[in-house]
């Protein structure tokens, strides 16, 4: 008789263990799905009280190393290219050769 409660107990420690980590699994993947949903700009108006200076317009992805970004800062709008954590272009200065 106290064979079969232990395999009980053990049982419902396994069912307790599967459901928790299902509940994680579902949590994460509704995060994942909010993420790819709304985006981080979504998630970062949530915070903004005060209006915005600097907003980036759009982005386009050239290759896997380099980016155009279009940038409004004021009222004034820049493009810029971005590749491998730096400016390939910075402001006030011509085209690259």
């Amino acid at each position: 008789m106290r064979l079969g409660r232990v395999r009980e107990t053990a049982m419902l420690l396994f069912l307790q263990a599967v459901f928790a980590l299902a509940a994680t699994l579902g949590l994460f993947g509704v995060g994942v799905y909010a993420a790819r949903r709304w985006g981080s700009a979504g998630l970062m108006r949530i915070n903004a009280t005060a209006p915005r200076r600097m907003s980036v317009v759009e982005s386009l992805t050239l290759d896997p190393s380099r980016r155009l970004v279009l940038v409004r800062i004021d009222r004034e709008e820049r493009l810029l290219l971005l590749g491998e954590g730096h400016m390939l272009n910075p402001p006030g200065q011509g085209p690259q050769s």
